[in-house]
């Protein structure tokens, strides 16, 4: 058995726990989107119940991480700090009863398994925890944007002399 693969049911009624420190670079998803494979995730994930008695495991992943500016097209250091509750069920069905019952958006509820594979979970959140439009807060330099604008004249500009008065 990975060390990595856990029975998630056996996992959650001993309230067991693991956490660790992954590289980007061993995340083929997250990797892809980055700008390079630099960095490293920190996660832990610690299974219970839930008060309704369904096996819950709590995922926590930090780290930095880079990415490429939408804005500028460089790349820049993002921060990813996310946490979340997985509910388990048996089967498909059994998953779409529990979300209902537990009528709760910041619980997802996802289906268990016997051989669930931990990093999997981890780079899913921290692929979730990454913003759809990466930009800098302001970007550094800006010349290149400039310089494209400058270069190509508006297509409306030529419209600007057929206006009347």
């Amino acid at each position: 058995m990975n060390a990595f693969e856990i029975d998630a049911f056996e996992f959650c009624r001993t309230n067991s726990s693991r956490e660790g420190v992954t590289p980007v670079a061993e995340m083929t998803r997250l990797g892809k989107e980055c700008a390079d494979t630099s960095g490293e995730v920190t996660w832990k994930v610690q299974g219970g119940s839930s008060k309704q008695g369904y096996p819950q495991m709590r995922l926590t992943v930090a780290g930095n991480v880079q990415l490429v500016c939408q804005r500028c097209l460089a790349p820049f250091g993002y921060q990813i700090d996310s946490s979340t509750v997985l509910m388990l069920g048996k089967d498909d069905a059994d998953a779409d009863e529990i979300e209902a019952i537990i009528d709760d958006e910041s619980i997802d509820v996802i289906v268990g398994d016997r051989s669930m594979n931990l990093m999997d979970l981890v780079e899913d959140e921290a692929l979730l925890a990454l913003p759809q439009d990466p930009k800098h807060e302001t970007c550094p330099d800006t010349s290149l944007v400039d310089s494209v604008k400058s270069e190509k004249p508006s297509p409306f500009a030529s419209l600007k002399g057929l206006k009347t008065n």
